[in-house]
């Protein structure tokens, strides 16, 4: 359940903004607020079964983005490669004299990911 949880965070994350307000709030308060569909219903006047169907419909959307789209596959795909890299360049000499121009580049590219200052790509293709 926490691995669903997580996924349905991240997919949130990068597509929630594409859902109905309505659902927006029923997942806001469902995954992170930790509310039960019983607690949502009764905030909102509706049915358990009305609040379960419409997160069941948002997460179904948000798959279905992610299958189009495949931002979380990217996302997670540049983490492992951040991470690799990481390990990689820590393993190298102190000495190495690029090695914290290295280690920086890498921080930029997993906090933003997509590019340089210069504006290119530094994930093309990934």
């Amino acid at each position: 359940m926490l691995e669903k949880t997580t996924r349905m965070n991240l997919l949130y994350d990068f597509y929630g903004v594409l859902l109905t307000e309505k659902q927006r709030t029923f997942m806001e308060l469902y995954y992170y607020d930790d509310l039960s569909l019983a607690e949502i219903a009764e905030q909102y006047n509706v049915s358990r079964q009305a609040v379960h169907d419409n997160i069941r419909r948002s997460e179904t959307q948000l798959e279905e983005y992610e299958e189009k789209l495949r931002l979380l596959e990217r996302y997670e795909h540049r983490t492992r490669l951040c991470k690799e890299l990481m390990e990689k360049i820590s393993s190298l000499p102190l000495e190495e004299p690029d090695k914290i121009e290295w280690i920086r580049l890498v921080q930029q590219i997993s906090r933003d990911g997509e590019s340089e200052p210069g504006g290119e790509s530094l994930t093309a293709g990934i």
